[in-house]
């Protein structure tokens, strides 16, 4: 329930009597109009503030391109940013939870959107988290070209904000992703940030249960607050896998969200092949063990839900892994050989060698 609004002298309502500062919304465009600029990348046409986004694929470079497209939020990790009132990662997660999403399919993301809705608009908070999506958007070669900032009391707390994402990129028409995929291949795991976007509500719910707030010390993390430790953002792996797949090293890729490794490996294989992961060809990072023992988790819920240390898996031909394994490690990135692809049995995915306590 909300409080009437008050009428301004002489009786008449107004927008701001009822809750929607318009002034402040223009401030905020305003505010974030030098971010946007920031992302500027070949082929955005204009700037913020018309009625759409213009984007010319032929200057990006592209001569028969498809395009491909995504949409994603961030979850119930707004929960986290909002109660410890840490605003400036979350907008890179929601552009790695889309731009991901992106690249497995071979696509160069092009240009990026938010929704930002909001009780009531807090300026400064605002900002932070936009600041965050031009982050993202820079670490993915994509443009920020426009979004729209809803401020709707009644629907939202005041400090309470959502978030929306969509991107668009582009492939050349030969160039899409997946590709042969078949026995023999190998399966390379890019490591993960730690628990990116996925399974807040399980994280929520151990937190509580260990009787911790976000100001505590992380159990898993020196000289860190846990809620500063849980919001390490997503990790955008855009730039690493397009230089694997302009290589032509890369035949698939798999973004592991919810579901995990297997919800999601195997929707990037075909039919008459499993994929075989070794259980114990990666460093798990703390805050799964944490999580796995604190929560009493079991290890097949936490593979269903979580990462758990594995933010990308990519398929390599078994002639190009170790020059695939080098060029992902060159790019910065934390490379595992986790496992092969066999030919087909009743099962798409097989995880082997997980310790009875996995992940502790």
């Amino acid at each position: 329930m909300t409080s009437s609004p008050t009428p301004s002298p002489g009786g008449s309502l107004t927008y701001r009597a009822a809750g929607v500062d318009i002034e402040a919304g223009d401030a905020l465009v305003e505010a974030i109009k030098p971010l946007a600029k920031s992302t500027h990348r070949s082929g955005t046409m204009g700037g913020l503030g018309g009625f759409g986004a213009l984007f010319d694929l032929k200057a990006a470079g592209f001569t028969d391109p498809v395009l491909v497209s995504s949409t994603d939020g961030v979850g119930t990790k707004l929960r986290v940013a909002i109660d410890a009132g840490r605003h400036a990662t979350v907008g890179i997660d929601l552009v790695a939870m889309c731009v991901n999403d992106l690249v497995v399919q071979g696509a160069e993301p092009l240009f990026f959107l938010d929704y930002f809705a909001t009780g009531k608009l807090q300026l400064a908070q605002a900002r932070d988290v936009i600041a965050g999506i031009a982050e993202g958007c820079r670490q993915a070669g994509c443009a920020l070209v426009g979004g729209e900032t809803a401020e709707m009391p009644g629907m939202y707390a005041a400090e309470d904000y959502d978030l929306a994402g969509f991107a668009v990129g582009a492939a050349e028409r030969g160039a899409l992703l997946p590709r042969e995929v078949g026995p023999g291949d190998v399966l390379l795991g890019l490591g993960s940030a730690g628990v990116h976007s996925n399974g807040f509500s399980l994280v929520r719910r151990v937190v509580a249960a260990a009787g911790l707030t976000l100001d505590s010390p992380a159990p898993f993390a020196e000289d860190r607050t846990l809620g500063e430790a849980l919001l390490a953002p997503t990790r955008i792996y855009v730039k690493s896998l397009l230089g694997l797949h302009r290589a032509g090293l890369l035949k698939a890729a798999a973004h592991i969200t919810g579901g995990g490794l297997p919800g999601n490996l195997p929707r990037v294989l075909p039919q008459g092949v499993t994929a075989v992961v070794d259980g114990g060809a990666w460093p798990v990072p703390p805050v799964f063990a944490w999580l796995a023992r604190a929560g009493n988790v079991a290890a097949e819920e936490m593979l269903r839900v979580f990462n758990c240390g594995i933010g990308m898996v990519v398929v390599v031909a078994a002639a190009e892994a170790e020059r695939a394994m080098a060029q992902l490690a060159a790019t910065g990135e934390s490379v595992h050989r986790i496992g092969r692809i066999e030919a087909g049995s009743d099962e798409q995915i097989r995880i082997d060698n997980l310790p009875a306590n996995w992940p502790r």
